[in-house]
């Protein structure tokens, strides 16, 4: 299976204005994401998850190393990734209809084109029937349905998940996974995920990057077993789930007590 986003040896540094000390924020992140996988990345609070997303994205530079996507050294954001935020982002000024076809339509496609799309994806998250209300009367859940379909209308090569379901109450943050592993099991869209809950990431992922403590590398690469599509409740109750799930969470508490 070919390699799509590539970290090689990656290194970033931050500089304070008045100390003129650097801060090591990710130090020798080595990781290859293949093409149509999940991964999840998980590790303490401050060990760099976010800015590893930035810097796939597009958003940052790496001090050191190299981000290759598709074999290209990443140097700007392209259309080629989309982000997802743990906020939606929303426009407020548009209606849940134009927000979803923005990109297609800044991109001067054609209505003909992205509209079918547009109306398909509405029905895969469920919002058939929202095309012309406001995002501001929507729910939490409901505005990241819309996030999530304006970037998957644009059909990536990846998609860039910073902790989107954060936010979200249990109930809705799990119909939210579910959804998402429903539409990624259909697109296979290779996914980088960022979170801090390892539930999610067990019932999301292929694999899962567990990162050190600060500056943020590779403590382990985790392969889950589970086979898709999957069940949350049939797949709690494997002993594979439990032995996997002990596992990490004594990975990121140690990494969380070298922080402390």
């Amino acid at each position: 299976m070919t390699d799509l986003i590539e970290f090689r040896h990656v290194a970033k540094y931050f500089e304070n204005a008045r100390s003129h000390q650097r801060l090591a924020v990710i130090d020798d992140f080595n990781l290859n994401v293949r093409q149509g996988e999940l991964i999840c990345l998980l590790g303490p609070s401050g060990c760099g998850k976010s800015t590893i997303l930035n810097m796939a994205a597009g958003f940052e530079k790496c001090t050191d190393g190299q981000v290759l996507v598709n074999g290209k050294p990443v140097t700007a954001p392209g259309p080629d990734r989309c982000v997802v935020f743990q906020e939606a982002m929303l426009f407020p000024w548009l209606d849940v209809l134009d927000n979803i076809t923005f990109g297609p339509r800044m991109a001067g496609e054609g209505e003909d084109a992205y509209m079918p799309r547009a109306r398909e994806l509405l029905a895969r998250v469920g919002l058939s029937g929202f095309d012309h209300h406001r995002t501001y009367e929507l729910s939490g859940g409901m505005r990241q349905r819309v996030a999530i379909a304006r970037a998957w209308i644009m059909k990536p090569d990846i998609l860039l998940m910073d902790e989107p379901f954060g936010a979200l109450d249990a109930q809705t943050r799990l119909m939210m996974q579910e959804l998402l592993v429903g539409i990624w099991e259909q697109a296979r869209t290779t996914t980088l995920f960022v979170t801090h809950d390892i539930d999610e990431a067990m019932f999301l992922a292929d694999r899962i990057c567990v990162m050190s403590a600060r500056p943020g590398g590779v403590r382990s690469v985790v392969e889950l077993p589970f086979a898709r599509p999957r069940d949350y409740e049939a797949m709690v109750e494997t002993p594979a789930f439990g032995a996997i799930k002990r596992r990490i969470v004594h990975e990121v508490r140690e990494e969380t007590l070298k922080m402390m």
